[in-house]
């Protein structure tokens, strides 16, 4: 019975979310977007010792930011969250628009292609967005504090680019 359940279950793995607005998106992921949430889309710079100003603010003490360091971490973050906000509606627009053409029943090629293109360049702006700003709060930190905050988030404590070799 468990395993004819489980079959089932591989065979309806989108059952409940055809009644979501835009069924490509959760309600959460939606959330997220409008919210200009990490998402996981700096993982790249995020664990190859490049910090995000969130979590910089957040650890600033047991960093031992100096106040200009604080504001401009700061700046840094409000002018990246406004931008990952607009981004991230315009992401959510332009799913909507690729929901909208199924929705009609009629999907052209064309009208399809521009809007899935159009949704996925949105995509990539919005990761941008998020790894640029790990560049850039890269560059207003010590290697000793991209050091601790590493520490601090227990990521490990190998250089970026390196891997402990255990023969």
């Amino acid at each position: 019975m468990a395993a004819a359940a489980t079959v089932e279950a591989q065979h309806q793995p989108y059952a409940g979310q055809e009644s979501r607005d835009i069924k490509a998106l959760s309600a959460k992921e939606i959330e997220q977007y409008r919210a200009g949430a990490g998402m996981g889309f700096a993982k790249a710079a995020e664990l190859n010792r490049y910090p995000g100003p969130m979590h910089v603010l957040e650890l600033a003490d047991r960093l031992k930011l100096s106040p200009e360091q604080r504001q401009a971490t700061k700046q840094l973050m409000d002018a990246h969250k406004a931008e990952a906000r607009a981004i991230g509606a315009k992401v959510v627009d332009a799913e909507a628009r690729v929901e909208a053409l199924f929705r009609t029943g009629k999907v052209e090629q064309a009208a399809l292609a521009k809007a899935v293109n159009d949704a996925a360049a949105l995509q990539g702006e919005y990761r941008l967005s998020h790894l640029e700003t790990h560049r850039r709060m890269r560059a207003l930190l010590s290697d000793e504090q991209v050091a601790r905050y590493d520490q601090l988030r227990g990521y490990g404590t190998q250089p970026a680019g390196k891997s402990a070799h255990r023969h």
